[in-house]
């Protein structure tokens, strides 16, 4: 049975099957056949859904799964070719917070069927943006499988990692200001749900300062920016190093992690990045959350 396959494969095999049974087999008219998406996770649960097949175009920022860089582009999050997007005869479109209004317009105007999709702001939103998708596209079912299985991995790993000592952690976010997970976030849900204490979790916006940081002396440093190994992350890295007297870092324990799979996950890779942030969190966990829960951080 698939629940018996490790890690978040079992999820994509699902999506596979399911894939390959939707394209033997007639939609109903009610639901759309083209699809278009304007932003990288409406992209990514299309697929996930196994519905991939039916998507005629995407942006240039929809990377995930792979095969969403062999679909044809119509533009950024920001702007959009609305002529290109014409041309291809979608018979929806999901389109983003970052979707300008007028272009939703414009694609309204001429006839076609918008459907926008809001940045969701905790794991919980993350389920019900597929379940969402799932109902709209005719994939209910799965959407609710899908679902049902990540719960239940999210769950695995934060009863593991109750059985650690909670850490203090920061998480950065952005940089030149300083920019940190808040609270209210699927960013902080990441801290909360592998057992760690967000050192800013009380602040209204992410905006913080270096001195706050420093007098809080955490006991993880996360960056999750662009530039991981060379760019900005990197350079920020340095940065904190420099403070040797911070706990975080006389334990090595200031990390990088790629922004594109945190900050944008679907339900399925929050599952991977929140087996990734508990490892950071709670060394040794790792190995545990892969034997028990199925979930390997080398999996992102």
């Amino acid at each position: 049975m698939i629940h018996n396959i490790p890690g978040v494969a079992a999820v994509w095999l699902l999506a596979a099957a399911i894939s390959l049974y939707a394209a033997a087999s007639a939609y109903p008219s009610s639901y759309p056949d083209r699809i278009v998406s304007l932003g990288p996770l409406n992209t990514e649960n299309v697929f996930l859904l196994g519905a991939g097949h039916r998507l005629v175009g995407d942006t240039i920022y929809c990377v995930r799964p792979p095969e969403a860089r062999n679909v044809e582009k119509v533009g950024t999050l920001m702007e959009i070719n609305l002529e290109k997007i014409a041309t291809l005869k979608p018979d929806i479109v999901l389109a983003t917070g970052l979707t300008q209004p007028r272009d939703m317009d414009g694609l309204r105007r001429v006839g076609l069927r918008v459907v926008r999709f809001e940045k969701p702001d905790s794991f919980n939103a993350l389920c019900n943006h597929l379940l969402r998708l799932g109902k709209l596209l005719g994939c209910d079912n799965e959407a609710r499988t899908i679902v049902q299985q990540v719960r239940r991995k999210v769950q695995c790993i934060t009863d593991t990692c109750s059985g650690f000592p909670k850490q203090s952690v920061f998480l950065q976010v952005g940089a030149n200001p300083l920019f940190a997970s808040v609270s209210d976030s699927f960013t902080d849900d990441y801290i909360r749900l592998a057992g760690g204490k967000n050192i800013v979790a009380d602040q209204l916006t992410g905006h913080t300062s270096l001195e706050k940081v420093l007098a809080m002396d955490p006991d993880v440093i996360i960056i999750a920016i662009m530039g991981t190994e060379t760019g900005v992350a990197a350079q920020e890295r340095k940065r904190w190093i420099r403070f040797r007297q911070m706990k975080a870092v006389k334990a090595g324990r200031v990390h990088t992690v790629n922004p594109d799979v945190i900050c944008s996950p679907s339900p399925v890779t929050f599952i991977k990045a929140l087996a990734v942030i508990a490892g950071f969190i709670h060394p040794g966990a790792s190995e545990i959350i892969e034997k028990q829960c199925g979930v390997s951080a080398n999996d992102l």
